[in-house]
């Protein structure tokens, strides 16, 4: 059987057929195309595949369910279970293959039909309810949800992004840098039991040796890079010097003066140093010490300190000027503390962060930012950030008070007097 080209001169394109169905009614030329067809399909019934699209009566409520013709399936089913067969799209090209007539229905879609054999009832599409077919809709959407879900991450910031143009910040090959910094910073680090090996000295005099050699650092208004410089150099030196104690005080000073030919612009004299000692050496006490501490160290003063990291660090935890007097605060609490030589200097640079922003806050807080550039997870750095929490409960008591004394200030925004993060020690205790 062959539909009158009037059906084609008035069908839809399938690619509008939903926009049409939701502005317009079919038109009455369709209509009476329909009425064509469904007399046919009575005549010859032997088109099951075909629709029989029949009107609904204008006393028949809105809502009220039909009984479907077991023959002819209503649209809204035969769509749907034409989507769940398009899985099977290589078996359906293979029978398209053997098809004889093409028809269009009411609608301009395409319908084939077989004139060699009729369709066995396992061919025929799985009748699904309205129930069926809006779960099947729905699944996609709650799988779409859960992936969703799954991808939403927290964001790496680009924290370089702000000083591209700015040249000392040399963003092109700053990673490359920190990259350097983390494969020599091993080579800067001493043995945390050398102390074992000096037999006049232990490690209550290095702890009163640093606490005040940085109340002189503070008086001389010296920078940062200097302080930190010049406890490595202490400690590197006695790791491969034996010093007797009343010699303890001379290396301090020299270490000092070296820190600062390394990185101040103004350096203190060696008269200077002489007269905080209460003339304890002499000048040539001084310059022999000076000469043996640089051989010793094989001219090395290029060593990648807690300061260079913890710069890198807070930059990463956009750190604000409380939380950068915070975290600096707690690396120098530790610069006293001989335990602490057991920890690299990045990993006391990001517990510092870490403990800061844990006193800040008042809650844990370690962003994947952090994470990212100070290659330290929280976990990690748990054990360092509840020993600096301890220090700082304790750093107004006893006899070595230098630390807080001088972060207790105007100068220093009194960062000493914040309160502890307590809650760090809970789980964690000492």
């Amino acid at each position: 059987m062959v539909i009158s080209n009037d059906i084609n001169s008035n069908s839809i394109n399938p690619t509008t057929f939903q926009e049409n169905m939701c502005t317009r009614k079919v038109g009455q030329n369709n209509r009476r195309a329909l009425g064509i067809i469904n007399q046919n399909m009575a005549v010859e019934g032997r088109y099951p595949c075909v629709v029989n699209k029949r009107a609904l009566s204008e006393k028949q409520e809105v809502g009220e369910k039909k009984q479907a013709d077991p023959i002819h399936r209503p649209i809204t089913r035969r769509f749907a279970a034409q989507i769940a067969s398009t899985k099977q799209s290589g078996v359906e090209e293979t029978k398209k293959s053997n098809l004889g007539v093409s028809n269009l229905n009411e609608f301009g879609q395409f319908i084939f039909i077989d004139d060699d054999e009729p369709k066995s009832t396992e061919d025929q599409p799985v009748d699904m309810s309205p129930e069926q077919t809006e779960a099947m809709h729905g699944e996609p959407d709650q799988m779409e949800e859960v992936e969703m879900e799954d991808i939403i991450e927290e964001p790496l910031l680009d924290i370089d992004s702000s000083d591209a143009n700015n040249p000392l910040a040399v963003v092109d090959y700053i990673e490359d840098l920190y990259a350097h910094y983390r494969k020599i910073e091993s080579a800067s680090c001493v043995s945390p039991n050398y102390m074992a090996e000096q037999p006049d000295i232990n490690e209550k005099m290095r702890a009163i040796l640093i606490d005040w050699l940085i109340e002189v650092h503070d008086k001389f208004d010296l920078l940062q890079e200097t302080l930190f410089l010049m406890v490595n150099l202490i400690d590197r030196f006695l790791e491969k010097q034996t010093v007797v104690r009343k010699k303890l005080q001379l290396v301090g000073l020299v270490a000092m003066l070296l820190a600062c030919k390394y990185e101040e612009v103004s350096v203190p004299v060696v008269g200077d140093l002489i007269l905080i000692s209460d003339k304890a050496y002499s000048r040539k006490d001084v310059l022999e010490m000076e000469k043996l501490m640089v051989n010793t160290l094989q001219f090395n003063m290029s060593v990648p300190t807690s300061y260079v990291f913890l710069k890198r660090f807070l930059k990463a935890a956009q750190a604000d000027k409380k939380l950068e007097l915070l975290a600096f605060f707690l690396v120098e609490l530790c610069l006293v503390e001989y335990e602490m030589l057991k920890f690299p200097p990045s990993m006391l640079a990001a517990a510092a962060v870490y403990t800061a922003q844990c006193t800040v806050y008042c809650v844990k807080q370690w962003s994947k930012t952090c994470e990212w550039h100070t290659n330290y997870s929280e976990d990690q750095l748990l054990e360092c950030s509840t020993l600096m929490v301890d220090f700082h409960k304790k750093a107004g008591s006893g006899k070595l008070t230098g630390v807080h004394r001088k972060y207790c200030s105007y100068k220093f925004s009194y960062t000493s007097k914040y309160e502890p993060a307590s809650f760090l020690l809970e789980n964690n205790p000492l």
